[in-house]
């Protein structure tokens, strides 16, 4: 079945100078997908507050993840989330999860693995706690629960290329698959982790700056030695032919101004394309 879209411009989650952007470029996004097929979530104004939990910005954020998991639950079929920041990815993975009552792996293509607590955090941004979150493990409110969240034994991470120590232990300790950014030439051996995760369903997390930054100008931590963007729109179509796909993100898009969104769109809807471009989509 077709997807619906799903806008999320929630940008709180990131700690950058160019939060706010994240906003902008969800809305850019928006711009260029069918109406009739998009729904928009209401992002608060506000920043918010942490509450004492670790989290800055928490009370926003657990906010739009409820309203994000209220809009979800519309959607006839399966939907891509367009962030805004990681955050956006919560809310969606539980709704997949749900979906496919748990049968579920999460390809996390990423610069960052995002498996820090409010404790480990550097720096108190949800962006970088997300997937520790999607594992079960964080903040009253944001960790999944035991219905909804993924196993680490399911997880595969891409294009990773900067890891705190927490993240290096957590992944240590699970055995959790890392790709590098050379590995995801080969989509053979990225669909040979899926399979090892014994999942037959896939969601497909795509934060832009996995990319080269030559690749994609609008990015909030451009990172060198990422990967291609015609590398990386083959390794989706042939991930999103072998699976069922349950559901898909792609966050991270913090244009400059609206002339430099132009120039970046192209790539990011081929992204779009890529994600949508299956019959096997879960209904």
């Amino acid at each position: 079945m077709p997807a619906t879209f799903v806008v999320v411009p929630l940008w709180q989650g990131s700690v950058s100078s160019r939060a706010m952007s994240l906003a902008d470029g969800a809305e850019a996004i928006r711009g260029d997908l069918p109406s009739s097929s998009t729904v928009v979530v209401e992002v608060p104004v506000e920043a918010g507050e942490s509450l004492g939990t670790g989290v800055r910005r928490y009370s926003t954020i657990r906010r739009v993840r409820e309203s994000t998991a209220l809009a979800l639950a519309q959607v006839p079929d399966w939907a891509l989330t367009i962030g805004g920041d990681c955050g956006s990815s919560l809310a969606a993975v539980a709704h997949a999860a749900e979906r496919t009552q748990g049968d579920l792996a999460v390809l996390w293509l990423d610069a960052h693995p995002d498996l820090n607590t409010p404790e480990s955090s550097p720096s108190g941004g949800f962006g970088g706690m997300t997937l520790r979150a999607i594992t079960g493990d964080g903040a009253d409110g944001l960790a999944l629960d035991e219905a909804t969240r993924v196993a680490p034994a399911r997880l595969v991470l891409g294009g990773i290329r900067a890891i705190d120590a927490e993240e290096h232990r957590f992944i240590d300790e699970h055995g959790i698959s890392v790709l590098t950014v050379e590995d995801l030439s080969d989509p053979a051996a990225v669909i040979a982790e899926l399979e090892a995760t014994g999942a037959s369903n896939v969601f497909v997390h795509i934060d832009l700056d996995v990319l080269d930054p030559s690749a994609l100008a609008g990015l909030s931590y451009p990172m060198p030695f990422g990967i291609g963007a015609g590398e990386l729109v083959t390794l989706v179509r042939e991930v999103v032919a072998r699976f069922a796909v349950a559901g898909a993100a792609i966050t991270g898009f913090t244009p400059s101004n609206p002339e430099s969104a132009v120039d970046d769109l192209p790539t990011i809807l081929r992204l779009v394309g890529a994600l949508t471009s299956s019959a096997r989509a879960r209904g």
